[in-house]
């Protein structure tokens, strides 16, 4: 990468920080995700709408690895590593959940372990635990010195939580839960997760040597690159999880009112 100053005297980042990169794990990763989904089927009739989610979760994943966005994210700014990592962490495995049919659900529910990991007593706590844990100083900026070690687990790490904490709210098996049990996950997960983005908006100063000593790109200062982070990364979790979470309360609210009209509608028969 070349770096230029502009007319006021700043560093800013040439034109190869927004060259798109076919790094093969993303390419990888992708393949092998078709492939398994392909065997997983076995024939299963899978509705239009799931394949095109999955298509999306694997775009994405392709996205976060090849665009500009991952040039960005491991050279220059950290608003762009916020976004790469809510990609892998949220929307990806969303979408991967989402596609899987009933079937091939049931089947991936009865391989070991997958019956603890995928409870929301555990599933929530360790996808917590994986955005804290690597959002941590240390680790963030380790991740980013040993981009071909460190970095790849912070993203497979992301990518896996992500899978387990959808994953009870998008498949009945191996246990279904309730829309006001999905309804309280989801709150809990936005409120435990909107400080970390909160506090990024609300620093002073730089928090990660990484991008600290990293050349800036567009005029864009450092602390500010840090702020726009923290706040796209609370917008984002507030949209995604409060209308997930408004979608599910009205869906419990709906069925509790048609329990109390069938009972209604039995006592009236009685």
């Amino acid at each position: 990468m070349s770096y230029a100053r502009d007319g006021f005297g700043v560093t800013i980042a040439s034109v190869d920080a927004l060259r798109w990169n076919l790094h093969p794990d993303g390419l990888l990763v992708v393949g092998a995700f078709a492939a398994v989904y392909s065997i997983g089927l076995r024939g299963e009739k899978v509705p239009r709408w799931r394949l095109g989610c999955f298509g999306g979760g694997l775009l994405l994943i392709l996205a976060a690895h090849v665009t500009p966005l991952a040039s960005l994210a491991t050279t220059s700014l950290l608003s762009a590593h916020l976004l790469q990592n809510v990609i892998l962490a949220e929307w990806a495995p969303a979408l991967i959940v989402l596609g899987v049919p009933a079937g091939f659900a049931a089947r991936l529910a009865r391989l070991p372990g997958a019956r603890v990991l995928t409870h929301p007593a555990v599933a929530l706590p360790l996808w917590l635990a994986t955005y804290v844990a690597w959002h941590v100083p240390a680790a963030y900026d380790a991740a980013l010195h040993h981009q071909s070690t460190l970095l790849y687990l912070e993203h497979v790490c992301y990518f896996a939580t992500g899978l387990l904490f959808w994953w009870p709210v998008f498949q009945a098996a191996p246990r279904r839960l309730s829309s006001g049990t999905k309804a309280a996950y989801l709150f809990a997960a936005f409120v435990l997760t909107s400080p970390l983005g909160i506090v990024l908006s609300l620093l002073s100063r730089p928090i990660y040597d990484f991008y600290a000593e990293a050349p800036g790109v567009w005029g864009l200062s450092h602390l500010a690159d840090q702020q726009i982070a923290g706040v796209t990364m609370s917008v984002e979790e507030a949209v995604v999880f409060f209308c997930l979470c408004a979608y599910y309360a009205a869906r419990f609210l709906r069925e509790e009112e048609n329990r109390e009209t069938f009972r209604e509608q039995s006592s009236q028969i009685a």
